[in-house]
C-alpha cells in the first residue's frame, strides 16, 4: 500500500518569505491529518539554521509521522560551469538535509528553459549535473526524484524539461538505482499536454507522486493548449482545487501505477483554500488508495 504525505502548499509565503507561520505550527496542523508523513521544503526560513534540522525530525516523529520527501529546485541548465558547480553543491546540501530529517527522496529538476539553449545541450547539462550528485545520494541512501515541473517561484523561465518529450529524453538518459521520477499529473496541464500520456511514457520509472487537482475557471482544454501551454506564469485558465473534483483521472492514474507495482509515497500538494479542503483531499485519496491497493 502506498503511503500518504502532505505539503504546505497554502502556507509557502508564510513559511518561506514573511515568517508569519513557524515550521512547528505547520507540523501541529499537518499531524492532525490522516497522513503518514510530511513532505518538506528546503526553503523554509528556519531550515537555514542547521541546528533546527534534528529538532524538526524529532517533532514529526514524536507524532508517529515521518519526513519522506524533500522539495528543492536546482538549476542545472545554466551555460556557466561555475554556476552549475554551485547548484550541484546546493543539491548535495539538500541531500544532507533530507538524510538528517530521515527522508528517502530528494527532488531534482533540470533547470530553466533559457532561450539560447538547444534541447540536446539542455539534456546533457542537466543529466551530467544529476550524475554528479548521484554518488553522494547513494552514500546517504537517498533517491533523487526528477519532477515534471512547471517553474520555480524564483526563476525567470519555466522548467527546461516541462514538455513531455524533453522530460522523457532526460529521464531516459539517466540510469541509476538511486534515480527515479516524481510524477505530478497537474503540472502536465500547464504544459498543455495530457497527464496520462506522460504517465504511460514514464510509469516504470515513477518512484513518488505529487497529488493535486486543477480545474478550468473558463474555456476548454483546447483553449488552454492553444493559449497557455508553455507560457510564462501559471496558466490563467487553471486553478488549484479539491482532489477528485478537477481534471485529473485518478482511476486511470492509479490503475497504471498499480500495474507497474508502485508502492511508495504520494504527497498532496493542495489545500490552497484551507485545511478543510486538505482534509477532504486526504479522504478522497485514502478511499482511492484502498480501492486500488487493498
Amino acid at each position: 500500500m502506498p503511503r500518504l504525505a502532505a505539503f504546505p502548499k497554502a502556507f509557502m509565503t508564510a513559511l518561506c518569505k514573511d515568517g508569519t507561520m513557524t515550521v512547528s505550527e505547520w507540523i501541529d496542523l499537518a499531524v492532525k491529518l490522516d497522513i503518514d508523513g510530511l513532505e518538506w521544503y528546503a526553503g523554509f526560513l528556519e531550515m537555514a539554521d542547521k541546528s533546527n534540522w534534528t529538532g524538526f525530525r524529532r517533532q514529526v516523529e514524536d507524532h508517529g509521522k515521518v519526513i519522506p520527501m524533500m522539495c528543492c529546485s536546482p538549476d542545472f541548465t545554466h551555460p556557466d560551469a561555475k554556476f552549475r558547480e554551485r547548484e550541484i553543491a546546493k543539491q548535495k546540501e539538500w541531500i544532507d538535509m533530507t538524510h538528517v530529517l530521515g527522508g528517502s527522496y530528494c527532488r531534482v529538476l533540470s533547470g530553466q528553459r533559457r532561450p539560447e539553449l538547444s534541447v540536446e545541450e539542455g539534456v546533457k547539462l542537466a543529466a551530467d549535473s544529476i550524475y554528479e550528485c548521484l554518488p553522494y545520494a547513494l552514500e546517504r541512501g537517498i533517491t533523487l526524484i526528477l519532477e515534471n515541473h512547471y517553474k520555480d517561484d524564483f526563476w525567470e523561465y519555466p522548467e527546461f524539461a516541462q514538455k513531455m518529450d524533453i522530460f522523457s529524453k532526460l529521464v531516459n538518459s539517466i540510469h541509476h538505482p538511486n534515480f527515479g521520477v516524481n510524477y505530478d499529473p497537474s503540472n502536465t496541464y500547464l504544459a498543455g499536454e495530457d497527464p496520462l500520456e506522460l504517465l504511460y511514457k514514464v510509469s516504470d520509472r515513477v518512484v513518488t507522486m505529487h497529488a493535486s487537482d486543477r480545474y478550468l475557471k473558463e474555456g476548454t482544454i483546447e483553449d488552454l493548449r492553444k493559449e497557455e501551454g508553455g507560457a510564462l506564469g501559471y496558466a490563467k485558465r487553471l486553478s488549484h482545487g479539491e482532489i477528485g473534483k478537477g481534471l485529473n483521472d485518478y482511476d486511470a492514474i492509479f490503475t497504471e501505477l498499480k500495474r507497474v507495482g508502485f508502492d511508495s509515497w504520494i504527497s498532496i500538494e493542495d489545500g490552497v483554500d484551507g485545511m478543510d479542503q486538505l482534509e477532504r483531499s486526504v479522504a478522497f485519496l485514502r478511499r482511492k488508495m484502498k480501492e486500488y491497493w487493498g
